[in-house]
């Protein structure tokens, strides 16, 4: 007999009290379960981050640190922010980590928050080639209140051209360099961009917000040995709750605590943080290095298994979690594709490609991310047939029902939250 689905703590009491709510979680449980999941930022907690999350420490208002709070009464969740703390410098080597930023853009504010003034120059990647909004999109405070100049990737490797992204500092002078990217499948030379960063006499962030989970697992280079500055997210390779987290020197400590509190943002959601420690608990034990290799493994296989259908992987591969693919030979945008594939039950991104052609709300291409599958214990052959599933989609809308179908018996077929409690 199947096991029954996990809907999280006290999930009977919900559905007791609020019908209305608890529906919407059997619903969305529903909707993962059914599906295949390849948004490259997106993971499943465990069944012990979530019992953290719904639990009474969400009551407490704890603004300041532990042993310097604001309001009496903090003695016991201030044991569960140092736990984070502690679990959390183990895990990356980092002096000092402050783990209360409620987002990846928090973190990303406070860092700018700490080392900038409004109006400095800041050299970051350009969205369009792989970078984030807050680095430096008008769309966002980043863009509007510094000087941003972006470098991106070259047109014929589509790598980041470590040549221009130096021309550039030596020319514009920024008081910081950010590296790191959300649609970026290579892995970033952090030592290139010290080398620069110190070259200009600039601060160097480190945005690995997509990658903290593959560096944890020594999948990927760690950040920490050469930014001043490092943010991270706990709820992507990490399996943890939806947050951020910021990584520094100690002697930028009592800046970047500053900038978080009270500069940024007011009490810390300890519920949150105490799921953050357990997060970086999981994250401590062997088995996660294995993890976070199956993920890289993963990524590499559906790359390709898509290069097979007709889809270029663009700068030619992965060495991450994800992959972008150039859909310019299938005749479909990333928008028609990513509409496609939702309704086979296949939860992917449109994307922009390097230099494309295309405006945002189309795209070119699509981003496919593997860390919610591989976390559901699929491998290498379930990754060349969720290629071909996906391939179907695309390009046969007429095979929908046939391709949702085989969808749902693959995800059946990996649980996500099996009633283990």
């Amino acid at each position: 007999m199947d096991a029954e689905p996990y809907y999280g703590p006290d999930f009977g009491l919900l559905r007791g009290r609020d019908p209305e709510v608890a529906r919407v979680l059997v619903d969305e449980l529903d909707r993962l379960g059914d599906g295949v999941q390849l948004i490259a930022s997106e993971n499943f907690a465990s069944p012990a981050v979530l019992a953290a999350l719904g639990s009474t420490l969400t009551n407490k208002y704890a603004e300041g640190y532990p042993g310097r709070r604001y309001y009496p009464g903090c003695e016991v969740v201030d044991r569960a922010e140092r736990l984070a703390v502690d679990r959390a410098r183990r895990l990356f080597g980092a002096q000092h980590v402050n783990v209360q930023p409620y987002s990846g853009a928090t973190a990303n504010l406070a860092a700018y928050a700490a080392l900038l003034q409004p109006g400095d120059t800041v050299l970051a990647m350009a969205l369009p080639h792989g970078g984030h909004l807050t680095h430096g999109s008008r769309l966002n405070f980043s863009g509007r209140w510094f000087d941003v100049v972006s470098y991106g990737v070259r047109r014929d490797t589509e790598l980041i051209d470590y040549d221009e992204v130096r021309e550039l500092a030596l020319r514009h002078q920024p008081k910081m360099i950010i590296c790191g990217a959300t649609s970026y499948p290579r892995e970033i030379d952090f030592a290139a961009f010290r080398g620069i960063a110190d070259e200009v006499g600039a601060w160097l962030l480190a945005d690995v917000a997509h990658t903290a989970g593959l560096m944890a697992g020594g999948v990927l280079p760690s950040a920490v040995p050469y930014a001043d500055v490092v943010t991270f997210t706990t709820h992507k390779g990490l399996r943890g709750p939806r947050g951020g987290g910021v990584m520094c020197t100690r002697e930028l400590a009592p800046r970047i605590d500053r900038a978080v509190f009270p500069f940024v943002q007011g009490g810390p959601l300890m519920h949150v943080v105490a799921a953050k420690a357990v997060a970086f608990g999981e994250a401590l034990r062997p088995s996660f290095g294995e993890y976070a290799r199956r993920v890289a493994e993963n990524a590499r296989v559906l790359a390709d298994a898509l290069a097979a259908e007709g889809m270029r992987p663009v700068s030619g591969g992965t060495d991450s979690h994800l992959a972008l693919m150039d859909l310019r030979e299938t005749g479909v945008s990333g928008a028609v594709a990513e509409r496609r594939c939702a309704a086979a039950g296949i939860t992917l991104n449109r994307n922009m490609i390097p230099y494309d052609p295309e405006p945002s709300a189309v795209t070119s291409g699509i981003r496919v991310g593997t860390p919610c599958v591989t976390t559901q214990g699929m491998g290498a052959e379930q990754m060349k047939e969720v290629a071909s599933l996906v391939a179907r989609a695309v390009r046969e809308p007429g095979a929908v029902t046939r391709v949702r179908r085989r969808v749902r018996e693959l995800a059946r077929a990996h649980q996500i939250y099996p009633r283990e409690l």
